[in-house]
């Protein structure tokens, strides 16, 4: 226990010790773990759970309640890693947020037209009581402990990370399903 202690002391001087060139690859733990608390909190999520169950029952179990909330979750875990590499490396936010919302409407036009409202929904669902606590704890943590980060952007950024990427994940999850579907299709008419 008391090695892990200092191999975390460690890499918390090496943030406190930033220079201009950062090997982003010297920080995959923090990547790591702001991916597991983005899913962890997100499959936690109360109201995410809700919007699951009744999606499921408004399509007539076309849309599966784990299957939507797995989606949501890995949107968010990999929003938050995305976000926390910004930080490290000190990318500005906006850079970010403008090409995520070019993939999503990209996406949206390809993506099937009932399951958008709810891909754009589950952003908003899933930055609620359980997620956006311990995000912007992280986010906040890793502004204050970078040079030259700004805790209210950067901080408070990540929960725009959070809102984004799950849109993303549940357009690829519903785009990824036509396609099977469609696959399985031609197989049984051939």
């Amino acid at each position: 226990m008391a090695e892990q202690l200092t191999h975390i002391d460690q890499a918390g001087e090496q943030l406190l010790q930033l220079g201009q060139s950062i090997d982003w690859t010297a920080f995959a733990w923090v990547y790591a773990f702001a991916f597991a608390i983005g899913f962890s909190t997100t499959i936690a999520e109360p109201s995410l759970i809700a919007v699951a169950i009744k999606a499921n029952e408004v399509s007539g179990g076309a849309i599966r309640t784990n299957g939507l909330r797995i989606a949501v979750a890995l949107g968010v875990a990999v929003g938050i890693a995305l976000g926390s590499y910004r930080i490290v490396m000190g990318y500005p936010l906006h850079y970010f947020i403008i090409a995520g919302y070019i993939v999503v409407l990209i996406q949206t036009l390809y993506s099937p037209r009932m399951i958008v409202p709810l891909a754009y929904d589950s952003g908003g669902v899933t930055t609620s009581t359980v997620t956006v606590p311990l995000v912007a704890a992280l986010g906040l943590g890793l502004a204050e402990n970078v040079p030259g980060r700004s805790q209210l952007i950067d901080g408070f950024g990540l929960i725009a990370f959070a809102s984004l990427f799950p849109i993303m994940s549940v357009l690829a999850y519903a785009q990824l399903s036509v396609w099977r579907d469609r696959k399985q299709n031609k197989s049984k008419s051939e």
